[in-house]
């Protein structure tokens, strides 16, 4: 059973080309628990045939036929599209969608309700306030805003349309940069949220799927009083922390969401500028930002303040930031950990002062692992690709650094992985030759997407000891969480939600390997 139950609160849109799979996702999709269904009738490449569709309904539908400047794929004349959304209209469709420049000339009829739209598939144009305004003058009972978000000025725009529309509105920005608008738009009243039933049919950019509310976000518990934080990325489409808190905060009994928040570099302050009208209470901090969440925040731990990289953000009460790093404990408690096990019964473990450390990268989770290492008093040696970067968290360190082409000629106990090299979904890739990896080393890497990546595999051939990504990933994000929410999270149960999360990535790297022969 799905931990996220209930789809009263979504629009699933339903797009194929052929009358046959339309009638097959429309019984499906009730079957699943979809009870409102939005027909795309523009994805069809024949003439819409109502006769055969109207005997699968079974919920409310909504009547869409949309042009290509739409965002739609309706080929013919415009005089032609009409008639048809006025026959769909009258064979019994409960809701049609009615482009704000077509709506007056198509009238009301009988008890089908009316949803007046505009898209831009381009922008957020500077004037969409005044469009809304004029929206609102014409007969609709719904009023829809989907533009294409690309600035931290278009999320102003659209979170403001939001938030004080007076009728029933449903506001957001396409792309990966709008994709949070999605969500808080139910936050701020909207009926519904749009889907796709089908993941795979490329319906409109940004567009979230019926199945991610079933497994990562609990749409319909989204109210006035949720709680609204977030991971700021970018990329940030393949990051499972959306996953790994949600499941946390509905364990917990948390009246809170968290969402993907694609920041472009260079963009942080004025995106999290832009998200203080929702507010946002809270961000995890991915690449490449830790350097500038740190720099944005009013106050800091000591360590951020050390190492100059955060990777969580918490609001205060007076809207400023508090930047904390939960990336140093939880690697070196990873490492010690695994010191801890691998030791042999009646020995002690050895110590991290003990250890000659390389560390590949010089990012913010590099510099956060390097301080942490630094001040356990391992031996360390920093090659990053910028010798720049490398030399400056060196000096900071006090250690040496060499060139990215000398990294296989270091003498080194444990190697740590920094980069985002063989993360998913480039996983036929490795920072490290297996030609420099000994038996009885420890190679550690930082990646958890997918767990095993290219460079464990290579090192676990060649007789190393490994650690995982996910171990370090899951003790951050619970320290996160206990920012966030101020409770103690169960870790135990993290890790099991993370590698389930993760099984389907782990079942793609077993079936490439069983095709390669190496299984």
């Amino acid at each position: 059973m799905s931990p996220f139950p209930g789809l009263d609160r979504v629009l699933a849109v339903i797009g194929r080309t052929r009358h046959k799979m339309v009638a097959i996702e429309l019984e499906e999709a009730v079957k699943r628990g979809n009870s409102f269904l939005e027909v795309r009738l523009d994805f069809l490449a024949k003439a819409v045939d109502f006769k055969r569709m109207l005997p699968h309904k079974k919920c409310p539908w909504v009547a869409t036929l949309r042009r290509p400047q739409d965002g739609g794929r309706w080929p013919g004349k415009e005089d032609d599209r009409q008639a048809v959304l006025r026959q769909a209209i009258v064979s019994g469709f409960d809701w049609v969608d009615l482009e704000t420049d077509i709506a007056d000339k198509i009238r009301r009829f009988g008890a089908v309700k009316r949803i007046i739209s505009y898209h831009n598939m381009t922008e957020t144009p500077a004037n969409l306030v005044e469009i809304y305004e004029k929206m609102l003058e014409q007969d609709g009972d719904v009023y829809k805003i989907a533009v294409m978000a690309n600035t931290a000025a278009d999320i102003e725009r659209i979170l403001k349309i939001q938030k004080s529309a007076p009728k029933p509105t449903v506001a957001f920005g396409m792309g990966e940069i709008g994709i949070p608008t999605r969500y808080t738009s139910l936050k701020f009243g909207a009926p519904w949220i749009y889907a796709a039933f089908n993941k795979e049919r490329g319906i409109a950019p940004g567009l979230p799927s019926v199945d991610d509310f079933k497994t990562t976000y609990p749409v319909r518990s989204i109210n006035a009083e949720t709680e609204i934080f977030g991971v700021i990325g970018d990329p940030v489409g393949h990051s499972y922390s959306p996953v790994l808190h949600n499941h946390m905060y509905l364990r917990t009994k948390t009246n809170a969401i968290y969402l993907p928040f694609r920041v472009p570099v260079g963009t942080l302050p004025e995106m999290v500028k832009a998200f203080e009208a929702v507010p946002v209470s809270g961000y995890s901090v991915t690449i490449p930002h830790k350097q500038a969440a740190a720099e944005l925040a009013g106050e800091s731990e000591a360590f951020v303040k050390l190492s100059g990289a955060a990777n969580t953000l918490v609001r205060r009460p007076n809207s400023s930031f508090f930047a904390a790093n939960t990336d140093y404990s939880a690697a070196v408690e990873s490492l010690k950990a695994h010191l801890i096990a691998q030791s042999t019964e009646g020995e002690d473990a050895p110590q991290i002062n003990q250890l000659a450390v390389l560390i590949l990268g010089a990012g913010g989770v590099a510099r956060a692992i390097a301080h942490a290492l630094h001040r356990e008093g391992a031996n360390l040696t920093i090659v990053a690709r910028t010798d720049e970067k490398s030399s400056k968290l060196a000096e900071e360190v006090h250690c040496k650094f060499l060139d990215w082409h000398g990294r296989h000629n270091v003498y080194y106990d444990v190697v740590i992985n920094c980069t985002p090299v063989g993360m998913h979904p480039k996983i036929d890739e490795s920072p490290f030759h297996r030609s420099a990896m000994h038996s009885g080393k420890i190679v550690f890497d930082t990646v958890y997407t997918p767990e095993t990546t290219l460079l464990l595999r290579e090192a676990k051939g060649s007789g190393c000891q490994i650690i995982t990504g996910v171990d370090m990933f899951v003790r951050q994000a619970a320290r996160q969480f206990e920012l966030f929410t101020d409770k103690i999270p169960d870790v135990a149960k993290m890790r099991e939600i993370m590698r389930k999360a993760l099984s389907p990535i782990t079942k793609q790297l077993e079936d490439e390997a069983t095709q390669a022969g190496e299984a």
